[in-house]
């Protein structure tokens, strides 16, 4: 017993300052817990997994992409604008074509500083700084960091040069060559070429073959015949180093200029016909009326389209035409439907034909008509006397069409106009063109809510009131009486077929009365400024009034060259002329220009001038070939129109 007491560990000894020291030693044949082992190998396992498959995902899944990338990053396209199609008239003589341009574009991936690179075009180019910045904010977001943005589209070779010399210190910067449309006739086709200006973001839009500085139509036969014109773009593709430097280009496609296009109109005689209207402001159109093709087509006064070539046109520019009271901007020949005044009364005596009226039928013209409380007067003072259907219009004698207008009513005026193409588009390949207007009941009690009066369809027989027509209509419907009937579409280019959009619904008897009624009409009525004896000439004259003038009882109708000049009246000559084979019809409309035969017609007479040379005096060696001279439709003799006096002045 007292060996163990003595063997008793200590209390100090076992629990003493030293304790922590003790190492406890395991047995030999202990195992961890295996659940720890296995989600070590599981979690190992796992990120194995997910770096195998990240692998595989970037250089297998993703590889072709990457390599993409890092080749764009070393290699980018540059695109080669294409040349647009050159317009020709129809001898070959160039109308639209294209120039050398020096533009300078800008791209942002390679440029550090900005706001000086802008403050420094700026000063280079002398625009104020607040336009580039404009420019800069409005482009930049169209287009990506690395394409090139056009900051300046026209340069002149004096400051290409200058710039060209300190391009080296402003990298991001560079000179493009580009192609600018150039009207060499400037404002003598203004109307019909129309012009080209930079894409906006919704024609970019709905074509995306477009891009951020393309060129393309946006009036005109530029902007009709925009997808033939065009062309397509080339493309290079561009090395460069880490610093943006070119090392080398490589052509991947070329570029394929615009399709050339071929006009039916003639330069030289679109000439002539601007300067026989000596800067008034109206329109000529002169028409094959075989074939519907137009030989000129001149509005005045015009713009010059070039100012819209390029770059666009300056704001000051722009003010002076939109504000301009004469409309340089307006296109007469398609755009401003006008009273047609007695030329109008051609479409009114094939109705009273077809309505059975006889060509001898007479009314007798005692200078007026009157209406109730109103007073409808013919244009000459006096009257005219007795007048027959042929003599009515050889003498455009107003107070006839009153009352034979009267017999048929405006439905049966309005439905034989509309048939006849009136108050229809012609289907000219020019944008933005107006259809007229035929009154009808329907439409004045819409309009102006008050039924249709008598006094209405007098109106109308003489084309005044609210019938409106074009140049083109009338040009259409003269071809027509010429043709046989066919109402046909006025073509501007020159490989255009003939193409017959409806026919006016009048038997070939009456349409060769008319014809020859406006022979006899140019021979010794109101459009006999336009005879001539080397050629078979027919016309006939029309002054529309503009406003209604209230005259009482025994006032003095004012004289054009007394009224203001909005309140004149306008001037109209519809006309053809046939020599050796080739036949024309003639139409001249002169805004507030007063009488159709003293101001339209000696307009028509030059044009013809330069048609047909000046007169001979001789006499076709065949009478009125290809027209056919009038036919007596009833059988009867239908007396010869008077000719008016030298002192008299035609409607």
């Amino acid at each position: 017993m007292a060996k163990d007491l003595e063997r008793k560990p200590k209390p100090e000894a076992e629990h003493g300052p030293r304790s922590w020291l003790k190492i406890q030693v395991e047995s030999e044949g202990y195992q961890p817990p295996r659940a720890g082992v296995l989600f070590l190998q599981a979690l190992v396992g796992i990120f194995f997994f997910v770096f195998v498959l990240r692998f595989w995902y970037l250089q297998v899944h993703r590889g072709p992409d990457f390599t993409r990338q890092a080749l764009e990053n070393r290699l980018r396209q540059e695109r080669i604008f294409a040349p647009r199609g050159r317009i020709l008239d129809a001898k070959s003589a160039v109308l639209a074509d294209n120039r050398t341009a020096y533009g300078l574009s800008l791209t942002r991936e390679d440029c550090p500083d900005i706001p000086a690179t802008l403050a420094q075009i700026s000063a280079w180019a002398n625009i104020d700084l607040a336009r580039i910045q404009e420019k800069y904010e409005q482009d930049r977001l169209k287009i990506k960091p690395f394409e090139t943005l056009l900051m300046i589209t026209d340069m002149d070779f004096e400051l290409v040069a200058r710039i060209q010399a300190e391009l080296y210190a402003w990298p991001g910067l560079d000179v493009v060559v580009r192609t600018k449309r150039n009207y060499p006739e400037n404002e003598l086709f203004a109307h019909v070429l129309g012009y080209v200006a930079q894409a906006d973001e919704q024609e970019m839009a709905r074509d995306q073959a477009l891009s951020l500085g393309d060129l393309v139509g946006k009036q005109g036969l530029e902007l009709r015949l925009e997808q033939s014109l065009r062309g397509s773009k080339g493309l290079y593709d561009v090395e460069v180093d880490a610093h943006a430097r070119t090392l080398g280009k490589t052509l991947r496609q070329e570029p394929r200029q615009g399709q050339e296009m071929r006009l039916s109109l003639n330069r030289d005689l679109q000439r002539a016909a601007w300067k026989a209207l000596a800067g008034e402001a109206g329109c000529v159109v002169v028409m094959e009326p075989d074939t519907g093709k137009l030989r000129a087509l001149v509005t005045s006064p015009a713009y010059d389209n070039n100012l819209f070539a390029g770059g666009g046109i300056s704001r000051r520019d722009w003010e002076a035409l939109r504000t301009n009271n004469r409309f340089p901007l307006q296109n007469r020949v398609i755009q401003s439907p006008y009273p047609p005044g007695s030329v109008w009364k051609l479409l009114m005596a094939a109705l009273f034909l077809e309505r059975g009226v006889r060509p001898t039928d007479s009314v007798f013209c005692a200078g007026q008509v009157t209406l109730g409380n109103q007073i409808f007067r013919c244009w000459k003072k006096g009257g005219h006397g007795s007048m027959n259907m042929e003599a009515s219009l050889v003498n455009s004698c107003d107070v006839y069409y009153y009352l034979m207008a009267e017999r048929l009513g405006i439905d049966r005026i309005a439905q034989f106009a509309k048939e006849a193409g009136f108050g229809q588009l012609t289907g000219i390949d020019l944008p933005h063109e107006k259809a007229g207007l035929v009154p009808t009941k329907e439409w004045k009690k819409r309009r102006f809510r008050r039924p249709w009066v008598r006094g209405d369809t007098f109106n109308v027989s003489i084309g005044q009131g609210s019938t409106l027509v074009t140049p083109v209509q009338m040009a259409v419907y003269v071809s027509a009486l010429l043709n046989g009937g066919d109402l046909l579409k006025p073509q501007l280019l020159d490989d255009a077929p003939r193409v017959v959009q409806r026919k006016i619904p009048a038997k070939q008897e009456n349409l060769r009365f008319l014809v020859n009624a406006m022979r006899k009409t140019a021979a010794f009525g109101t459009a006999r400024v336009v005879a001539r004896k080397d050629a078979d000439m027919g016309g006939k004259t029309g002054t529309a009034q503009v406003v209604k003038l209230k005259m009482a009882a025994g006032d003095r109708r004012l004289k054009n060259n007394e009224m203001d000049y909005a309140q004149r009246d306008h001037a109209w000559i519809a006309t053809w002329g046939q020599k050796n084979g080739k036949s024309y019809v003639v139409i001249v409309m002169v805004e507030h220009g007063g009488g159709g035969s003293s101001v339209a017609g000696p307009v028509a007479r030059k044009v013809y001038e330069h048609l047909f040379g000046p007169d001979s005096g001789i006499a076709p060696s065949t009478s009125n070939a290809g027209i056919a001279p009038q036919a007596n439709p009833r059988g009867t003799a239908q007396p010869s129109a008077p000719p008016l006096s030298s002192a008299q002045s035609p409607a």
